[in-house]
């Protein structure tokens, strides 16, 4: 028999660093999970990607067991990391932070593939495009 699932969380923590400080206590505890298994299950299966910030999908079940689905990081954040800058423009219409090669675009689409909604690698490049445009990140 499959179990019962109460809720699905999504969250974004650094890699190895999760702790049961807010916002991983919080959000977990108010399921009954045991927070301090969840650290380590996370911090053991990210350690290898330190630095990082990584979205797990945590499926809460009744009887407060719970599976984690790891993702890859968020498309801004690997924009961010491959342009060289701390956040995005606040006005990127006038403002440009910084530029990305078609190559840099081209190796996160394939990094990120396994979570778009898209199994076309063009398709996939023109999403991060976009991601990139509304940061005021040039593409060249």
């Amino acid at each position: 028999m499959a179990k019962t699932i109460k809720t699905k969380l999504i969250l974004q923590i650094p890699a190895g660093q999760a702790n049961p400080a807010p916002p991983v206590g919080t959000a977990l505890g108010q399921h009954g999970l045991n927070i301090q298994e969840f650290c380590t299950r996370f911090n053991e299966a990210t350690k290898d990607k330190m630095g990082d910030i990584i979205p797990v999908e945590v499926t809460v079940y009744i009887d407060r067991t719970f599976d984690l689905k790891f993702k890859e990081p968020p498309i801004s954040y690997l924009l961010k990391k491959a342009a060289g800058i701390e956040k995005g423009a606040a006005d990127p219409l006038r403002e440009k932070m910084s530029k990305v090669s078609r190559d840099q675009l081209k190796e996160i689409a394939l990094r990120k593939m396994k979570d778009l909604n898209t199994d076309n690698l063009e398709s996939a490049i023109k999403m991060i495009e976009g991601t990139a445009r509304s940061m005021g990140i040039e593409v060249e």
